[in-house]
């Protein structure tokens, strides 16, 4: 679980560094293939500047940072960038996922266990505090974690020690934390979900991380760098952005955010025919196109219903494959996010039950995964 963060570019682009904007990419890209995380974070427009002006500032300090953003945004990108700049950055950086565990594992995964402390427990093993003693330890969807684990990660970030399961010795530790998450915390406060005292301990400094949308400068630097790197891959050469392409590139509103907009680069460069990447290669749903291209500015009078005829007009014209359920997992994916990613209330604005609304889910993002 510890990597080594690295700045790239495309071999082509090394010669323009003065110009280039800032990217950074997480290492063994190739391994995450099926993952739903953001391999690459650009910063190139006005908003991910400010951000990156940010991360220079509180990066050299040891203070506990809050990452906010949307899945896919490239929140651990952010954390590792955040190690790189400080000085731990020759250090472990151990990264994990706190909803990836069940609630009887995770206190062993994160202080470790002894011997015989479970059954199944043969030998002695460090937690990730352990390995991740000296440097930084970033957990990831920080909201998943369980009521009563949340009392024994505040300890530990008030004590600086922590016990092994079946342990009564403490063990010191010097880690940074950064923690991230796609629900809003304080709202998971208000709810009882998460403890609050918890939550002003992580959130010394936060960080958040506008979705692509919000960055549209962002799009066409990394659709160039996602086109260099699947082209090495595939042994092509040298691929262009038609104008259309790019033009319909910037108009999609990105709902999966970067590793949707990796996966759309992926499928057009494995159908594109010609040395430059067109508007048909290019297979993504018109129903993600920002509405506010229709016009619906303060000069209109088109209503939402009125939009939403437009665009699925444009989804008809285009005459894909599955349409039907490529809008259908569009309005519950929509819908999700609409509500902070909440299934309970998601279901109910839908008028449909939290299981349909879980397996369309669990569908898309394996669709996704494949594309």
């Amino acid at each position: 679980m510890s990597y080594l963060s690295r700045h790239a570019l495309p071999e082509e682009a090394q010669t323009e560094q003065s110009t280039a904007p800032p990217l950074f990419t997480l290492p063994d890209k190739r391994a995450l293939a099926t993952s739903i995380r953001a391999s690459a974070q650009v910063f190139a427009d006005p908003r991910s500047l400010a951000l990156l002006d940010r991360i220079r500032m509180v990066a050299p300090s040891d203070a506990n940072v809050l990452i906010m953003g949307a899945t896919g945004t490239g929140k651990e990108l952010v954390a590792r960038h955040v190690h790189n700049l400080s000085g731990r950055q020759n250090r472990p950086f151990v990264a994990v996922n706190c909803g990836a565990f069940s609630e009887t594992l995770v206190e062993s995964e994160l202080f470790g266990h002894e011997k015989g402390a479970f059954t199944g427990a043969f030998s002695a093993k460090p937690g990730w505090f352990e390995a991740a003693n000296g440097g930084t330890l970033f957990l990831d969807e920080i909201g998943d974690l369980p009521l009563s684990m949340q009392v024994k990660l505040l300890r530990v970030l008030q004590e600086r020690e922590i016990v092994r399961l079946g342990s009564r010795k403490s063990i010191p530790i010097d880690v940074r934390v950064l923690a991230a998450t796609n629900v809003h915390l304080q709202d998971a406060v208000a709810a009882g979900h998460f403890r609050e005292d918890l939550f002003y301990r992580l959130n010394v400094v936060q960080l958040a991380v506008p979705t692509l949308r919000e960055r549209p400068g962002d799009i066409l630097p990394l659709a160039r760098y996602f086109i260099e790197e699947y082209r090495g891959r595939l042994g092509y050469g040298p691929v262009a952005i038609d104008p259309s392409a790019e033009r319909k590139l910037c108009e999609h509103s990105w709902p999966g955010n970067i590793r949707e907009l990796e996966n759309a680069i992926h499928h057009a460069l494995l159908v594109c025919r010609h040395e430059k990447l067109g508007e048909r290669d290019l297979q993504i749903s018109s129903f993600g196109i920002v509405v506010r291209q229709r016009g619906t500015d303060d000069n209109s009078n088109t209503t939402p219903q009125q939009a939403l005829e437009h665009a699925l007009r444009d989804c008809f014209n285009q005459a894909e494959d599955n349409l039907f359920e490529t809008i259908e997992d569009t309005v519950m994916r929509v819908a999700f996010d609409f509500c902070d990613r909440n299934q309970i209330q998601a279901a109910k604005l839908l008028g449909i039950s939290r299981n349909v609304l879980r397996a369309r889910l669990i569908r898309a993002k394996q669709i996704s995964a494949l594309k």
